[in-house]
């Protein structure tokens, strides 16, 4: 078992920033990929970045690209996700995901440990 804790949301202003945390424990974290999704009220959870064990490969959406910036530091077991240029439509609650392989995913599907999630708020 892997338990996974977010950190770091809140509300902050269009164009803002910021930092999530999510501080993995139980399991050895590194062999892990792992992920951020979303989901907004009314939505499907979406796909936002992952990265795999090594930090090798990364994926990250379209519609962050450019904005959002997935790491993660094994020493500490820990996954960040910073958010530069935050728009409304990033308001959603974001949720950090550990999955049983190396190697990356964009499906929520292949992901088998999950946070209890955190909110964003991005106010206009």
């Amino acid at each position: 078992q892997v338990q996974l804790v977010e950190s770091g949301g809140g509300l902050v202003q269009v164009g803002g920033s910021l930092r999530l945390s999510c501080a993995a424990s139980g399991r050895t974290f590194s062999p892990y990929a792992m992920g951020w999704f979303r989901q907004a009220p009314g939505k499907e959870r979406e796909f936002v970045a992952a990265i795999s064990a090594s930090s090798v490969h990364i994926e990250t959406a379209e519609s962050v690209k450019g904005r959002f910036t997935i790491s993660r530091d094994n020493a500490k077991a820990t996954l960040y996700l910073q958010m530069n240029s935050l728009k409304p439509e990033d308001t959603a609650i974001y949720y950090c995901a550990a999955r049983s392989s190396s190697v990356v995913g964009t499906r929520p599907s292949l992901y088998d440990y999950w946070g209890q999630g955190i909110q964003v708020t991005v106010s206009s």
